[in-house]
């Protein structure tokens, strides 16, 4: 039988799991700015939301009790709880959060009967191809892909999916490559972002991605609640760039050199095996792998966001100004020498 839900009009608490991440940091900032309050999981890092005044519940998604406790007294639960994934490592961790735990945060959802619940998928778990037509929410889930990220993100979108037709009233959302301010990890992301603002990448590879400002992605999380209809995915993009235009414009806002010599694919991969022992002697995650250069060289360029914009009064801004702001964000937060960024 389906669970009845109440009006979404009524939401007042709502629950957050993966606060300490990148999009969870920016966002528990903008729901307390909207007057929300706020309860998020605590696994084992408190960086992305500490000294925020939320609930906090020790816990993590592998732990039902813990997330009975998460959702009692809320209204919503925004699921961005996940491990990303571009090394092909750590593949049981993988399923046991993509996967297992969102099933598990489903069961509880369902269980309290929740108002409202957003699940952060991607465009990961939608098909790409074909490549030259627009991809919007009309694309189908990806069923086998050599990255586990992708897979898992599918598997649990589909469980989503499941949890409607059973009576929750939940939303997808699913963002493109996500940059910007907020970004106390860093990620894996803002970490390119630092290394090509410092020069200290040995070389670009071709290709590019479609990238989103954390904030644009917030923003339209927090208009789900109310706005989204339910059963729906709403496709967050922003603009396609290279990585060659994206140190181009890193370059133009500091003032300082970046890097530009652009290595072909297929020597880039010949690299892969060293940049993955350096960059764990280094006890940092590998830039480039055979994913990631995957992506990269077989991205979309075409992502259409007009669904989000028409239900969710969505709008994406200009890279280069997500760019400005995040290396400003990054300075002010000792993330960047100070010489490279004297020009603001």
């Amino acid at each position: 039988m389906p669970v009845e839900m109440s009006s979404n009009s009524e939401i007042k608490k709502i629950a957050v799991t993966g606060a300490s991440g990148h999009v969870g940091a920016c966002l528990c900032r903008e729901l307390i700015k909207r007057g929300y309050d706020v309860k998020v999981l605590f696994h084992k890092d408190d960086s992305g939301f500490k000294g925020l005044d939320i609930e906090i519940i020790k816990g993590d998604l592998l732990d039902k009790d813990s997330l009975r406790k998460l959702i009692r007294d809320s209204d919503a639960v925004i699921h961005l709880g996940a491990v990303i994934s571009i090394n092909g490592g750590n593949t049981a961790n993988v399923i046991k959060t993509n996967v297992d735990g969102t099933r598990n945060i489903l069961d509880c959802s369902l269980e309290a009967g929740v108002s409202r619940f957003i699940h952060f998928s991607s465009v990961h778990a939608l098909e790409s191809k074909p490549l030259d037509l627009i991809m919007d929410e009309t694309r189908p889930l990806i069923t086998s892909s050599k990255m586990i990220y992708e897979t898992t993100k599918a598997k649990s979108e589909s469980l989503v999916a499941k949890a409607v037709k059973s009576g929750l009233n939940a939303v997808v959302l699913n963002p493109s490559a996500i940059i910007g301010p907020c970004d106390y990890k860093p990620s894996f992301l803002g970490q390119a972002i630092i290394k090509i603002a410092q020069n200290k990448l040995p070389m670009l590879v071709p290709g590019g991605y479609n990238w989103v400002d954390v904030r644009d992605v917030s923003n339209a999380t927090v208009a789900a609640i109310t706005k989204g209809r339910r059963g729906e995915r709403y496709i967050l993009s922003g603009n396609w760039h290279s990585l060659k235009e994206i140190s181009e414009m890193v370059s133009k806002i500091t003032g300082h050199k970046t890097p530009g010599f652009v290595c072909p694919t297929s020597i880039a991969k010949l690299g892969v095996p060293f940049i993955t022992l350096y960059a764990k002697l280094a006890n940092e995650d590998p830039l480039y792998t055979y994913d990631s250069l995957d992506v990269l060289k077989k991205s979309n360029k075409n992502i259409s966001n007009l669904k989000a914009q028409k239900d969710l009064g969505y709008s994406a801004r200009q890279l280069y100004d997500t760019l400005g702001d995040t290396l400003k964000w990054y300075k002010e937060n000792n993330y960047l020498q100070n010489d490279i960024t004297r020009n603001f």
